[in-house]
């Protein structure tokens, strides 16, 4: 198996809403916001190959929606998804899989693409399957009015109209390279890739911790639908992983690839170190 950093791009977002509770005073010392309060954040996706498979999770926003959509964002940086594939030797047409944490349109905007008539959409990787969940996928396809703004039904609905989407059963150990996590506290079944590699794990942390910035426990965003179920997700995967050399990759930070975890004198979890997936 081999891992490979698929960069997708930078955004901006609102501070408060990535930092929730924590007052600014607190967090602007780890992201500083310019003067409309947005912070810089990464799309970072990960590709897995595995002996002929190749598993994208998470392919970024995209590019289908209006400049309006996308002036929300402050879209940033010369990375795309094409030019980092490309960089590893690989195109979208080597995708044999497309691993979905959930579908909250800067995690799956990718999935989708324009026909060259522009008459409606396409898969974007022709040759892979999609993959998400059956809770996951009713909760996105019905979204509640709290998270409508971040499910696009051109996101979406395109992936099972095309044939290509698979939902994962159970843990995923059967279908995947990896079995996934379920948290519930973001959003309805997000799916976290647990990955063994080269004798450690690798967990792709999606929005439960989308930054180092968000290990400690208050760390939750405004955008969780159940913040106090984030916290007993963190809680959790600190039971069962703070004491394994477990690999936390970051899906949102805007410079830290991955990190490691340590117990504190007070018996709570902080971050440890952080470093490039190049240097596992």
């Amino acid at each position: 198996m081999e891992l490979y950093t698929i960069h997708a791009g930078g955004f901006k977002l609102d501070g408060g809403a990535m930092f929730g509770v924590v007052p600014k005073s607190l967090w602007y010392k780890l992201n500083p916001s310019d003067d409309n309060n947005m912070c810089s954040w990464a799309m970072r996706c990960l590709l897995v190959q595995d002996g002929k498979r190749l598993v994208l999770i998470d392919n970024g926003m995209g590019d289908k929606q209006d400049a309006k959509f996308f002036n929300f964002y402050y879209l940033h940086g010369d990375d795309t998804l094409d030019k980092s594939l490309a960089k590893h030797g690989f195109t979208r047409d080597d995708i044999t899989d497309v691993f979905l944490t959930h579908l909250h349109f800067d995690h799956c905007g990718g999935s989708i693409k324009w026909k060259a008539d522009r008459s409606g959409y396409e898969p974007a990787f022709k040759n892979a399957i999609y993959w998400s969940n059956p809770a996951h996928w009713e909760w996105a396809t019905n979204p509640n009015p709290r998270e409508k703004a971040s499910f696009l039904k051109e996101n979406i609905l395109p992936i099972k109209e095309s044939g290509q989407l698979k939902m994962v059963e159970g843990d995923g150990s059967k279908q995947l390279p990896f079995p996934v996590i379920n948290v519930f506290g973001h959003t309805e079944a997000m799916m976290l890739p647990n990955i063994s590699y080269k004798g450690k794990q690798v967990i792709y942390c999606a929005d439960l911790f989308p930054s180092r910035w968000h290990i400690g426990m208050p760390y939750v965003m405004a955008y969780d639908v159940r913040p106090l179920e984030s916290m007993k997700d963190k809680e959790k995967l600190f039971a069962q992983y703070a004491n394994e050399n477990t690999i936390l990759f970051f899906e949102h930070d805007p410079s830290a690839e991955c990190g490691t975890l340590q117990k504190t004198e007070r018996g709570s979890v902080a971050l440890d170190k952080v470093f490039p997936l190049t240097e596992v």
